[in-house]
């Protein structure tokens, strides 16, 4: 196994912690800029923003330069923007820093997968780019819970110093490791990847993309408030639990990419019907200490499992140009992020409670349902299927 994929690993290690971490850090944050949970909530909205606006301009505005340097560039930017989040003296600087760090994201990962690729044979570039994204998967699991914990334990502003040396390792670890790489040289068309969006399953599978994935992250963005103030947990607890919600999303991912093998449509008609029901009993039964712990597990189980089957679908519907295509649907990820965040702080700032992201992540979640099962139904009319394109690469 070529060394620098581990550094590229490491780099989406770090990423994917830098996103998902201040979900179990909210309270502490919120507490010392002295602001709503609501407001504290945007930190999670504005990062999943920018990462839509930097997986867009800054990789079209990079595609033609060299590789390597673009990445090396790009990990900077990660770590100036994690560093300004540490040391911020208010609610504005914080933000500004969740921002730059967050217009590498996109970017990183779509250039990252083609220079993970360049590094093996043939015959091993989907078991090169899956590798490099098993470090947002390790972020999920191992990162975010004890990213969670140090917050608690040393202050929220320790969690993002300790990214920031995570930045600096990938940074050098991607300048040793990685060969140096020349320009793409190929021409880029465009109009041909345009002409992808004249799909309207495509256009459909986007917008299940945002209400899946928002509904989910609509009940997971204020979390924490939900497991101390209705679930009776103490905050020293929410790191474990948090464990506990990344394994189920594991293997979610897991199986959903299986099933979708099988049948894209129906299995994200099962699992996104599945997570309604989910959502449904968890704000139902928030209460209950053990229904909740079930709740995490299937919530991250099922809110992943659809991931596969999305970025299947997206990049199948996009026929021989999937590449845009591909990259919006990245984007529709962290749009449905931003929108999840966003309705739940709503909902806490209406006074309705801290179970109140989790209803209103079922009703998203449910919108998503209907979504998919219209465009299932379209498909199914169709004549003549477009052929798979190949394997996807699942998202963040």
């Amino acid at each position: 196994m070529p060394l620098g994929l581990i550094a590229l690993a490491l780099g989406a290690f770090g990423i994917g912690l830098t996103e998902f971490v201040i979900m179990g850090l909210l309270p502490e944050v919120a507490a010392d800029f002295d602001v709503s949970e609501a407001t504290a909530g945007w930190l999670i909205s504005g990062y999943a923003l920018s990462v839509v606006v930097g997986a867009l301009v800054i990789t079209a505005v990079t595609t033609r330069l060299p590789r390597k340097p673009v990445l090396l560039g790009l990990i900077v930017l990660f770590i100036v923007g994690n560093l300004l989040t540490a040391v911020a003296d208010d609610y504005g600087v914080a933000m500004l820093g969740r921002v730059i760090a967050a217009l590498c994201h996109g970017a990183f990962f779509g250039i990252g997968s083609v220079v993970a690729s360049s590094l093996v044979p043939a015959e091993k570039k989907a078991g090169a780019i899956a590798f490099m994204f098993t470090g947002l998967t390790a972020a999920n699991v191992f990162g975010v819970p004890f990213g969670t914990f140090l917050g608690q334990q040393l202050g929220w502003r320790s969690t993002f110093w300790a990214i920031s040396a995570i930045g600096v390792l990938a940074l050098i670890g991607v300048a040793v490791l990685v060969p140096k790489l020349h320009s793409p040289g190929e021409r880029v068309s465009i109009r041909r990847e345009l002409a992808a969006f004249r799909s309207g399953q495509v256009w459909l599978s986007l917008v299940v993309t945002i209400l899946a994935y928002g509904g989910m992250f609509g009940a997971f963005t204020y979390i924490a408030y939900t497991l101390t103030e209705v679930s009776g947990f103490t905050s020293g607890t929410v790191p474990w639990l948090l464990v506990l919600f990344g394994v189920g999303l594991v293997i979610g991912n897991w199986l959903g990419g299986r099933f979708a093998d099988r049948s894209v449509d129906g299995t994200l008609i099962v699992f996104i019907a599945a997570l309604v029901v989910v959502l449904t009993l968890f704000a139902l039964l928030a209460g209950s200490g053990v229904a909740t712990v079930v709740a995490l597990f299937l919530m991250g189980g099922f809110g992943f499992g659809t991931v596969p089957g999305l970025q299947t679908r997206v990049m199948t519907y996009a026929g021989a140009a999937p590449t845009l295509a591909s990259g919006a649907n990245i984007g529709a990820f962290n749009v449905g992020n931003a929108l999840g965040a966003w309705a739940g702080g709503v909902g806490i700032a209406a006074g309705l409670g801290y179970t109140s992201p989790i209803w209103i992540g079922a009703i998203i979640t449910a919108a998503a349902l209907i979504v998919m099962a219209v465009a299932a139904a379209g498909a199914r009319r169709r004549t003549t299927a477009p052929e798979p394109i190949g394997d996807p690469v699942a998202a963040n």
